[in-house]
């Protein structure tokens, strides 16, 4: 699997979590319809989106584990090698804007990035997050999620955006 025989130990590191990220997860959950062969409570709304990732990521994980303990490691590497590694680029694309953001205040010198919880609107079920940056005496756009990560990763872009 030597996708990257010179990368360091960082850029590595960025890469196996992008793997492991709960919404990869969930891609990899949905693209084997693992929510189709399961019985769920009706009082799990999956037609809420951030429940219904959770599921499927939590459903694919389930899945790995099960077939580990049944048949060992190699069924596993193959499941895994047919899902998450051939699907590897897919998670690849998406960015840690946030973790982009901390490493360019770094080489800029910069202040820390401070994120902020400046709204929260919505029912308790489908909260929508607003976070705003601060980096020393500058404010960014704010980000708008389904959820404060997803909130966090939308106002690092908007500050990268006014940044590069």
């Amino acid at each position: 699997m030597g996708e990257y025989p010179e990368g360091d130990e960082g850029l590595l590191t960025q890469k196996r979590a992008a793997l492991v990220q709960k919404d990869f997860l969930s891609s990899m959950g949905k693209l084997l319809r693992l929510l189709d062969y399961v019985n769920i409570e009706s009082s799990v709304d999956l037609s809420i989106e951030k429940i219904a990732v959770k599921q499927q990521a939590n459903l694919y994980e389930a899945i790995i584990g099960a077939i580990y303990l049944d048949g060992g490691l190699y069924p596993c590497e193959q499941l895994i090698m047919n899902t998450i590694w051939s699907h590897r680029t897919e998670a690849w694309k998406s960015t840690n804007y946030k973790g982009r953001l901390i490493e360019l205040c770094h080489v800029r010198r910069l202040k820390n990035p401070q994120f902020k919880i400046s709204n929260i609107t919505g029912p308790e079920h489908q909260r929508i997050f607003e976070v705003q940056i601060e980096i020393g005496d500058r404010t960014f756009a704010p980000g708008i999620g389904l959820s404060k990560k997803v909130a966090e990763q939308a106002a690092a872009q908007n500050a990268l955006d006014r940044l590069l």
